[in-house]
C-alpha cells in the first residue's frame, strides 16, 4: 500500500508532527498514527434533521467496523439539512453543505470517508463533496421509517399530507381528524417511507455504485442496517488500500444505471437535479437529454406511493432495488463498477422478487414507459420536467388558459378567493421559484388546488413552475422550468389568459403567444418584486453564482474537483 495521506501530518519527529499527534492522543495508543488508515465518518445527524437523528447510532457501528479492520475511525459532524424544517428551502444550502464537507475532508488528516446521510439533500451533498475531494468514499444511508397507520390505513409520509390536507380544504375531512393523523404518520426513526427524494437518492446512490449493493432501502430501525454499517466500516479501510476513489468509481455507465433505476422505481424528480450536480463534480458530461433518452422508455416496476400503493417497508420486504434491477438487467451498463470493486450486474443473479404486487415483473409493469420526461418548447427553451407516473393520464396532453401567480405569497393570497377566474381546464403558473428567484428552488410546484374546484370534485390540474416539488408529491406538475423567470426565462412574460399547450408524448411545452408579441413584453413590477434580492451572506453568493436547474443548480465555481492534495503546513 502506498504511503497514507494522513502520514503527511503524523510521520516524522519535528514539532509539527508532534503537534498533530499530541493533540489527537487523548488515550489513543501511539500505534494509531503509524500505518493505520484514518477514516472519517461524515455524519449528518442532527436533532433538527429528524430523519437523520439516529445516524449517531449508525456511526458507532461504522466505527466498530473500521477499528476491526485496522483503521482509526474519526467522527466528523457536517452540515445537516432537514427538509421539513429549514426555510426558505433545504436546497438553498445543498451546495454549501457540499462545499463545507469537501473542504473539511481535504483539510484534515483523512485517508478515506464513510458518508452518513438520509434526508433529501444530505446524500446528494455528501456525494458532491466526495467527488470533489476525491478521497475513497462509501455511503451508508439512514433508511426509511416503518409504516404508520391511521384508522387502519397505512400512511405515506408526505404523500398523505398532501392528500389529507386537500380533503380538509374540500370539506371531506375534519380538521380534528387531520391533526389526529399527525402523530400516527411518523412511526419510527428514519426518513420518509414513500418513494420520496430521501428513498430515491439512497436507491439511486446504490445504482451509482456508492453503496454496498443490497443495503439501500433497509428500514432505519432494522438491526440489519447496523450490521451493514459495521461491514461498510470494514470496507472503508479496504477502499484506502485499493485506492478506490470517486474518480475511478463514477463512470458514465454509473450514471446510466442510476437513470434506469430512477425510472424503474418511480423516483423523485429531484433526483435529476442532484444527478446533474454530482456528475458535474465528477467530470462526467450528463444532460437532460440523457435523462430522457435513457430513462423515458424504462418500465415502472415499483408500486409505491406517490405513483402507487405501497411503502418502503413493503419494498424492502419484496426484494428491494436489486430485485427491480434484475428485471431490467438488459438496460443496465454491465461494466459499471460498485464500491466493492465488482460490477453492479454481478449482484443481480440472486435477487428474486418476493412480492410481485409491490415489485412488478417486466412482463406486468405498473406503467410500460414511465421515466421522467423532459419537455422543451417556447415556455421552456432549456427544458422542464414532468413525472408521468405521478400525473393524471388525461392531462398529459392539454391546452388551457394560464392563471399566473407572481410569487408564493401571491398564490396563497388568491388561490381560495371564490371569485378567482379558474376552472378545471386552467393551467396554474407559479414563477419566481427557481434557484435565483426564491432563492434556492423550493418544493412549491405542486400547488394546492383552488378550494372552489376541490369542492366541485376536481383533484388535479396542470401546474407549471420554475421550482421543485417534493418527491412524495403527485399530480400533473411541470417543474424545473429553465431558464427560470428570475434568469430571464419566458416564464416571466406569461400573462393570465395566455394559452399554454402541454404535450408530454411530444415532449413539448409551449406558450401560444407570437414571438413578435413576446419580444415586446417586459417583466412587470409585480413579477420583479417577487424575485429574491439578498444583500449579504450565503444567499448573496448563491444568487450571484448558482446555475440553472438544467445543469444541476450547483455554484459555477464549485463544478469539478480539487482532489485530495495536502496543502501547506499550519504551524
Amino acid at each position: 500500500m502506498a504511503a497514507l495521506r494522513s502520514s503527511q501530518w503524523y510521520s516524522g519527529d519535528d514539532r509539527n508532527a508532534y503537534i498533530h499527534r499530541a493533540w489527537m492522543r487523548r488515550g489513543v495508543p501511539g500505534s494509531a498514527f503509524i500505518g493505520r488508515p484514518q477514516i472519517a465518518i461524515a455524519n449528518t445527524a442532527s436533532d433538527l434533521t429528524p430523519c437523520n437523528a439516529h445516524l449517531t447510532e449508525v456511526a458507532q457501528s461504522v466505527k466498530n467496523g473500521i477499528y476491526e479492520a485496522g483503521g482509526i475511525p474519526l467522527e466528523l459532524p457536517v452540515v445537516s439539512l432537514g427538509e421539513t424544517q429549514v426555510r426558505p428551502t433545504a436546497m438553498l444550502w445543498r451546495n454549501m453543505a457540499a462545499m463545507a464537507t469537501e473542504e473539511m475532508l481535504r483539510a484534515n488528516p483523512i485517508d478515506g470517508v464513510v458518508l452518513l446521510g438520509g434526508c433529501d439533500k444530505t446524500i446528494p451533498s455528501l456525494l458532491m463533496a466526495a467527488a470533489s475531494a476525491d478521497l475513497p468514499a462509501v455511503v451508508v444511508p439512514g433508511g426509511p421509517m416503518l409504516t404508520g397507520t391511521f384508522r387502519g390505513v397505512p400512511l405515506g409520509c408526505g404523500t398523505d399530507v398532501w392528500r389529507l390536507s386537500e380533503e380538509v380544504r374540500a370539506g371531506t375531512l375534519s380538521q380534528e381528524a387531520f391533526v389526529k393523523s399527525e402523530s400516527a404518520m411518523i412511526r419510527s426513526k428514519g426518513h420518509c417511507n414513500t418513494m420520496g427524494t430521501a428513498s430515491t437518492m439512497a436507491l439511486v446512490a446504490e445504482a451509482l455504485g456508492t453503496i454496498v449493493p443490497g443495503l439501500a432501502g433497509t428500514p432505519a430501525p432494522d438491526s440489519r442496517l447496523l450490521e451493514a454499517a459495521h461491514d461498510t466500516g470494514r470496507l472503508a479501510v479496504d477502499l484506502v488500500a485499493a485506492d478506490r476513489r470517486p474518480s475511478n468509481l463514477l463512470t458514465r455507465g454509473s450514471f446510466h444505471n442510476a437513470i434506469v433505476a430512477l425510472a424503474a422505481i418511480g423516483g423523485s424528480t429531484n433526483a435529476v437535479v442532484h444527478l446533474l450536480a454530482i456528475a458535474g463534480r465528477a467530470g462526467i458530461e450528463l444532460t437532460l437529454d440523457d435523462i430522457d433518452r435513457v430513462g423515458s422508455h424504462v418500465p415502472l416496476l415499483v408500486d409505491l406511493q406517490p405513483a402507487g400503493r405501497f411503502l418502503m417497508e413493503d419494498f424492502h420486504r419484496a426484494g428491494g432495488l436489486l430485485a427491480v434491477l434484475r428485471e431490467v438487467r438488459d438496460l443496465l451498463d454491465p461494466d459499471a463498477p460498485t464500491i466493492t470493486g465488482r460490477p453492479l450486474v454481478d449482484y443481480l443473479d440472486d435477487a428474486p422478487i418476493w412480492d410481485p404486487e409491490v415489485i412488478r415483473t417486466r412482463k406486468e409493469p405498473l406503467i410500460a414507459e414511465a421515466g421522467i420526461a423532459v419537455l422543451r418548447g417556447s415556455l421552456a427553451p432549456d427544458g422542464a420536467l414532468i413525472k408521468p407516473a405521478a400525473a393524471s393520464p388525461h392531462l398529459l396532453q392539454h391546452r388551457g388558459r394560464a392563471l399566473v401567480f407572481d410569487s408564493i405569497e401571491d398564490f396563497h393570497a388568491r388561490v381560495d378567493d371564490p371569485d378567482l377566474d379558474v376552472d378545471a381546464d386552467s393551467i396554474m403558473v407559479l414563477r419566481g421559484c427557481g434557484p435565483k428567484g426564491y432563492p434556492g428552488m423550493p418544493e412549491v410546484a405542486n400547488m394546492p388546488l383552488p378550494r372552489k374546484l376541490l369542492e366541485q370534485g376536481v383533484r388535479d390540474m396542470v401546474r407549471i413552475c420554475d421550482g421543485r416539488m417534493s418527491g412524495t408529491a403527485y399530480g400533473t406538475v411541470v417543474l424545473h422550468v429553465a431558464p427560470e423567470a428570475a434568469a430571464g426565462g419566458p416564464l416571466a412574460l406569461v400573462r393570465t389568459g395566455d394559452i399554454i399547450s402541454l404535450d408530454v408524448a411530444g415532449r413539448r411545452l409551449d406558450l401560444e403567444v407570437p414571438a413578435t408579441e413576446l419580444a415586446e413584453r417586459r417583466i412587470d413590477a409585480a413579477t420583479a418584486a417577487g424575485f429574491a434580492d439578498p444583500k449579504r451572506g450565503w444567499e448573496r453568493l448563491y444568487v450571484d453564482h448558482v446555475t440553472q436547474a438544467d445543469t444541476g443548480a450547483d455554484l459555477d465555481f464549485l463544478i469539478g474537483s480539487s482532489g485530495s492534495a495536502v496543502s501547506r503546513e499550519s504551524h
